[in-house]
């Protein structure tokens, strides 16, 4: 008979609990090894059967003798002897197995089957089953598995929210008290989330924090904000001076003029000292005027640390005036610079108004119909002086024609003042002109509407060719030719 290998029959797990089945169950479907429902069933040569995963297990050492044998008293060598080269796969027990009705044994879990359906989709898959944690070992059901991880383990992990480092749970909120990016709260300010790292800095430089003078060790009591400093050592001058003159006097009476002693001397290190003539007497003397001079010492130190951070503030100042001088210099570049970017805007505009009215007014068909609004106040105006003429708005002979305009005296012109109406002919520059056939020769007629069409005041006149004011302009316009066409009543 061929055998089957046994690695082919791959299982981790031991026979399925006798409580699975929902009927009883008959001897002949028992692992021999392990008591239970045979799992992935294989027969040794004695004829008794195991499950593939406890065969694996008695035989993973060498052959073994098979216990059931000796049990029953039929113990053969070498048929009882239990080989993984003489076992195969008892595919029939195991289709009888496959096919025997089953429960879920899981408390308020009402799922039933067969063993075939049990292994496939309900095993290891109850939603009701208890399985250990695998940090705490605590049983928990298997729906509750995730959210117990996340929530409730006591050896979970966890991620410092502030440092990122990992900690186990319990130890999670000894570190919150050490932890250096712990958000903390300064008293004083009110600000919130300051780094523990960095909360000394702040109590140190915070505005409103409240720090002893640094001349408290001569005796000033007062306690300033970190703020207000400066301001307290400009206007207590006079006064921290007073504490220094009586720490000095102080240093004075705890070391008294002693007979045979030698005259005060000046030491540029520690103040004034008595130079000794009798040994013992003048080891007194210092030691009765250590604790004097020692803070005269602290005095010193104090006040070179004033003057030190004195000299830093007005350098950084001094700094910064510089830095600020060259911003305002920069920003007033910045401001002509913006200033004749506007001037020349202004400019163009200026000039885009002037071509989108001339434009506006504008024909290119050689006739051109100029309608004088408010002529009352302009003549008025004209015959003050204050605007003796006007011009009108610019017109072609064709697209590409001539370039013209007319210019108007209200009051007359010349031998005209006063009496008359004197209008003008002027040939302008145009784009088009060395396209043109100059002088200009072309017939001109002038003529004053009667608005009530009845009486038109009409001069025509062909242009003189010899005069300049009809040849090629060289400026903006020609010298202007006029025609004097009413006499005022």
């Amino acid at each position: 008979m061929a055998r089957i290998s046994l690695p082919s029959l791959d299982s981790s797990l031991p026979g399925i609990p006798q409580s699975v089945l929902a009927v009883s169950m008959e001897a002949k479907y028992q692992c021999q090894q392990c008591h239970q429902v045979l799992r992935k069933p294989v027969q040794a040569q004695c004829g008794h059967r195991f499950c593939v995963h406890c065969f694996k297990l008695l035989t993973s050492s060498g052959p073994k003798p098979c216990e059931a044998c000796r049990q029953e008293e039929i113990y053969e060598e070498p048929q009882s002897i239990l080989n993984s080269n003489e076992a195969f796969p008892d595919n029939a027990a195991g289709r009888e197995i496959a096919s025997l009705p089953a429960k879920c044994i899981s408390e308020g879990c009402s799922w039933t089957g067969c063993i075939k359906e049990y292994e496939a989709q309900h095993e290891g898959k109850c939603e009701y089953e208890r399985v250990p944690c695998e940090t705490c070992q605590v049983l928990i059901l298997r729906s509750e598995k995730e959210r117990h991880n996340e929530r409730e383990c006591e050896a979970r992990t966890l991620n410092c929210k502030y440092c990122k480092v990992s900690f186990n749970f319990k130890e999670i909120k000894a570190h919150d008290e050490i932890c250096q990016k712990f958000p903390m709260q300064c008293k004083d300010c009110g600000k919130k989330k300051i780094p523990r790292e960095k909360f000394l800095d702040h109590s140190r430089s915070c505005a409103k924090s409240k720090t002893a003078c640094p001349f408290s060790e001569v005796g000033c009591k007062v306690v300033i904000d970190n703020g207000k400093h400066s301001d307290h050592e400009q206007t207590s001058v006079m006064e921290h001076l007073r504490l220094i003159l009586a720490t000095m006097s102080l240093v004075r009476l705890q070391r008294p003029e002693a007979p045979g002693l030698g005259e005060w001397q000046e030491d540029s290190g520690l103040g004034l000292y008595r130079a000794p003539e009798d040994g013992a007497t003048a080891t007194a003397a210092t030691d009765g005027g250590g604790a004097a001079v020692r803070a005269l010492e602290n005095i010193v130190c104090v006040l070179n640390r004033e003057v030190e951070r004195s000299s830093l503030t007005l350098e950084a100042f001094s700094r910064q005036h510089r830095l600020d001088q060259d911003k305002i210099e920069n920003l007033g570049n910045k401001v002509r610079q913006l200033e004749r970017t506007l001037t020349m805007r202004d400019l163009q505009l200026a000039e885009t108004d002037q071509t989108l009215r001339e434009l506006q007014f504008c024909t290119f068909d050689g006739v051109f119909v100029w309608k004088i609004a408010d002529f009352s106040r302009r003549r008025q105006d004209a015959v003050a002086g204050r605007t003796p003429a006007m011009f009108s708005p610019a017109f072609y002979s064709s697209k590409y024609g001539y370039k013209m305009c007319l210019r108007l005296y209200l009051n007359g012109d010349g031998t005209g003042r006063g009496t008359h109406l004197s209008l003008f002919f002027v040939v302008m520059r145009g784009k088009c002109d060395a396209l043109l056939k100059w002088p200009f020769s072309q017939k001109v007629t002038l003529m004053l509407l009667d608005q009530n069409n009845r009486e038109h005041i009409i001069d025509a006149f062909r242009p003189d060719v010899s005069s300049t004011s009809f040849q090629r302009p060289i400026s903006e316009m020609n010298i202007c030719l006029f025609s004097q066409l009413t006499a005022f009543e």
